[in-house]
């Protein structure tokens, strides 16, 4: 619709109703190379907002992160300006972005160029001199992942808007909302992957000072808590029923199906262990998860090498080989009270010889070897009158010879017996460790998750 002129001394008003003859009255292409101030002691302030829309990857071995953000940027072009009356009201003009100077914005964090982001060539110019910058950006930033918590831990991530160029002295980056409006917004639009949930975005600005000079700074902090649901059903859980199935199998008494049964296990945890050395980062900080998977994977080395051991103990009994007196000292007499067993039970008791055929006649091996020593010269002296004597004499050697295969039998069962109990106390003393060190590290581990 045509609007036509009233006012005197206006000629032809109803011509200055285009966005051409606007544009063509600010003559944009002759200052848009530098700042755009009258006095050049001024300086420009550079509004910031921001907004999240989602975390697209957040790369544990590359340790980068991927967003999508509404961005919106503002300044002032002190030549731009127009009266609206002089041109049927119009208030605001969208104009190609290469009309104008705009600040020179770099993020810091930024690793790519993000050139698959959407681009929208348009500036919003309005009638006072204030040009809005609003489009959507991907940025691909770099950000310090701290994975000792690990699959239970809270993520920072920093982006740094700022100038590369132009100091404080010229130009100063200011957030037009604040941390408060900015987490309302990125919650309320915030899509998630389903790996990360958001838990807040904060704002504040500064000054970076770099070769002896200020360069102001808007710095957006997003805080990700990790969905740790996955982790716990396929890593956590696997890893704490193989301890449990590890911790029971010390039980089995068959010694040989015990290690083969461990073994079993051990290969098994290997292949936890390879998976999650795959889902983390080269890092120097080692997760809580990783070491807790190391001790629990010594333990179960420490447990094989102890069935071993036992095995060998057993194997000992077997061969009629005394007990060394340091294992004797150590074991029996040292560690025995740790693994609860009595003292009493590896006490040597006296040896018996059988005389009159009853069980239940048990005399000292003292009192009997006098006794027999005192036959013996009783007899050699009777034996010289009579040969009934001399066959006594024969019995009577006969008799010593089967004391000393009882003495002989005696010693071996001892000495096997004292192998058997080095054996289990060596197997309950594993036991006991394995114990102690893996409930004090389920209860570590559990602390440092619930901080």
């Amino acid at each position: 619709m045509r609007i036509m002129c009233f006012s005197p001394g206006i000629g032809h008003c109803q011509d200055n109703c285009t966005f051409q003859n606007l544009l063509k009255s600010l003559d944009l292409a002759n200052g848009s190379k530098v700042r755009p101030m009258k006095d050049w002691r001024n300086t420009s302030l550079v509004y910031l907002d921001f907004t999240l829309y989602t975390i697209v990857d957040l790369d544990m071995n590359e340790q980068t992160a991927i967003s999508y953000v509404w961005f919106y940027m503002s300044w002032k072009d002190e030549f731009a300006n127009w009266n609206p009356n002089d041109f049927c009201g119009i208030q605001k003009l969208f104009v190609p972005n290469d009309y104008f100077w705009k600040p020179d914005l770099y993020i810091y964090e930024m690793i790519d160029s993000g050139d698959n982001a959407p681009e929208v060539p348009f500036y919003k110019l309005q009638s006072s001199g204030k040009i809005t910058n609003a489009m959507p950006l991907r940025i691909v930033s770099s950000c310090n992942l701290d994975i000792f918590k690990f699959p239970f831990d809270n993520q920072t991530c920093r982006l740094s808007f700022g100038s590369y160029v132009y100091t404080v002295a010229d130009l100063i980056m200011w957030p037009k909302s604040n941390s408060s409006i900015v987490n309302q917004n990125s919650l309320n639009v915030f899509a998630s992957k389903g790996d990360w949930s958001l838990q807040a975005v904060t704002v504040y600005n500064t000054t970076y000072v770099s070769t002896g000079e200020g360069y102001s700074q808007v710095i957006y902090s997003i805080y990700l808590k990790r969905s740790s649901i996955v982790y716990v059903i396929n890593l956590i859980i696997p890893a704490c029923f193989l301890v449990f199935l590890d911790i029971a199998s010390m039980f089995i008494q068959a010694y040989g199906e015990r290690l083969a049964f461990k073994i079993t296990i051990v290969l098994g945890f290997s292949v936890l262990l390879l998976i999650l050395n795959d889902m983390l980062p080269n890092s120097d900080n080692t997760p809580m998860l990783g070491i807790f998977c190391c001790i629990c994977m010594g333990m179960m080395v420490l447990s094989i090498i102890g069935t071993v051991s036992v095995s060998y103990m057993l194997d000992q009994s077997t061969t009629n080989a005394s007990v060394p007196l340091w294992v004797r000292t150590l074991v029996l007499n040292h560690l025995a009270y740790v693994a609860c067993f009595k003292k009493t039970a590896f006490k040597d008791e006296p040896v018996s010889i059988i005389v009159s055929g009853k069980d239940s006649d048990n005399e000292k091996k003292i009192e009997t070897q006098q006794e027999i020593s005192n036959n013996e010269r009783h007899l050699e002296k009777e034996m010289n009158a009579n040969k009934e004597v001399k066959l006594l004499k024969r019995l009577l050697v006969e008799i010593l010879k089967i004391h000393q295969e009882l003495m002989l039998a005696r010693k071996t069962t001892e000495d096997k017996s004292d192998w058997t109990m080095v054996a289990h106390i060596v197997d309950r003393l594993v036991l006991i460790l394995y114990l102690i060190t893996v409930s004090l590290i389920f209860v570590i581990m559990i602390c440092v998750w619930a901080i």
